[in-house]
Formats: C-alpha cells, structure tokens, sequence
C-alpha cells in the first residue's frame, strides 16, 4: 500500500540587495555553483535606503511568504546611512505587523559584502527554512480577521511638531521597484493590506 506524500511547502521570498554589495554577493555565490533555494527572488535596488515600508508591504500584496534586506557592511554604506535606514523600517514594520497578528519573522534585515558569497547563501538558506516552518503566508492573513485589513496608522502630531501625513496608498515610485512580482506570486485581486497606512515621517528615518 503506497502513501501519497503531502507536497512541499515552498516559500516565495523576495530579496531586495543593494547593487553594490548583496547583489555582487549573490553573483559570488552563483559562480561558486553555492546552492540557495530557487523559490527567493533577488531584485537590485540603488541602495537599501530606498525599499521604503510601503513597498515592503506591497511585496507581501503580491503574494509574498516572506522578505527580506541585505544590504551593505554596517560603515561600509556607500551613501553612508542608506542601511541604517533600512534597518530601521525593517524594526517598525516588524513591530506593526506583530500589531496586526503577522509574525514579524517574515521581514527580515541582513548585511554582507560583495565577498560574502557563502554568507549571503547561507543567509538565503536560513531565512527559507524560517518560513517553511512558519508556513503560507496568505492562510494566515486570510484568518487573521477583519482586523488585518482595517489596520490603521492613526494620523497625529510626529516628533518634533512637524505634522504627521499618511502617505499614499500606493506611491509610485514603489511600483518602480517591483517588476515582475504579480505574475506568479498572488491573484490580482488579493490585496490583505489594502486599507494599511503608513505615516510618512516613519518612512523617512
């Protein structure tokens, strides 16, 4: 008598890597035939000080398990604080998204050099095993309730007495960043955080 064996659950990742490190990283780790699963998608960013809140969530819009950033050296940014930036959006989105009822493993910030090959294969690896143990994304927010979808930023008074703005839905230069992330990844019309927004001067840190 034969057992059918459930299918393996594999995670669609995406990866955003500065072109001056990460990226060159997983171009070693290539030419070093180093094995990293083929389900994480590595888009090239100028520098990881632009991947803002709002196009990490709509990377999780599109059908995304999971993402993360790797970015350059901490010191060794070449526009000096891009990943100190980045490092920061990625500490409030975990932070809002654990608010939400999403684990907030499923963003996550990394560093290696443009000679970290095997680190950055290792650091793929690591992070698909993380969310094949914390499964599909898209059942979970689907079960989370109404109050994954009506979660809001309320608008108030920033630090320093400047005026709070919720900024926009869907800024267009995120969907600059994201070519090619609807097809394969989610159905057009699932969109769990749609009604999400995020208050401008928290991006800008």
């Amino acid at each position: 008598m034969s057992w059918n064996k459930p299918p393996r659950f594999e995670p669609k990742i995406v990866a955003y890597c500065c072109q001056w490190c990460s990226y060159a990283a997983a171009d070693l780790a290539g030419n070093m035939r180093l094995q990293y699963p083929a389900t994480i998608r590595i888009l090239r960013v100028p520098c990881t000080g632009r991947v803002d809140v709002n196009m990490l969530l709509k990377t999780f819009e599109f059908g995304a398990d999971g993402v993360f950033i790797s970015g350059c050296l901490p010191g060794d940014c070449h526009f000096k604080a891009g990943n100190y930036k980045a490092a920061n959006r990625v500490n409030y989105l975990q932070k809002l998204l654990a608010e939400i009822g999403v684990e907030p493993e499923r963003v996550g910030m990394y560093y290696n050099s443009a000679a970290m090959g095997p680190q950055f294969a290792k650091t793929c690896r690591d992070f698909h095993q993380k969310m094949v143990e914390l499964g599909p994304f898209l059942p979970r927010a689907a079960s989370a309730g109404p109050g994954l979808e009506q979660a809001v930023v309320e608008p108030g008074p920033a630090p320093g007495g400047r005026e709070r703005i919720q900024a926009p839905p869907e800024p267009a230069r995120g969907e600059n960043h994201l070519p090619g992330l609807r097809q394969g990844l989610a159905p057009a019309d699932h969109q769990p955080f749609q009604d999400l927004k995020v208050s401008s001067w928290n991006m800008s840190r």
